[in-house]
């Protein structure tokens, strides 16, 4: 395995650091792209949505309620509580 510089190391650690903050970020990114998409790309984005989700460690019951719902709002709604959050 190569060795990594000290700066490869630090942006490693840093992503690390932040993947919530990352993860909100996307989330964000996929309300605003949900308010905009119709048919098979609206589904597509809500899988990732769901992804990022889990990744978030929402539960699973809430993240099917939101998901079922096809409603960009309550996921906007959510994202804002976990913006409070941090």
């Amino acid at each position: 395995m190569a060795k990594r510089s000290a700066y490869q190391q630090r942006v490693i650690r840093d992503y690390y650091q932040n993947q919530d903050a990352i993860a909100m970020q996307k989330l964000g990114d996929l309300v605003t792209d949900l308010y905009l998409a119709e048919g098979k790309a609206r589904v597509r984005l809500w899988k990732r949505v769901t992804t990022s989700l889990e990744k978030l460690k929402i539960p699973n019951s809430r993240v099917q309620h939101i998901v079922q719902s096809d409603n960009p709002a309550l996921l906007a709604d959510l994202l804002r509580e976990l913006l409070d959050k941090s």
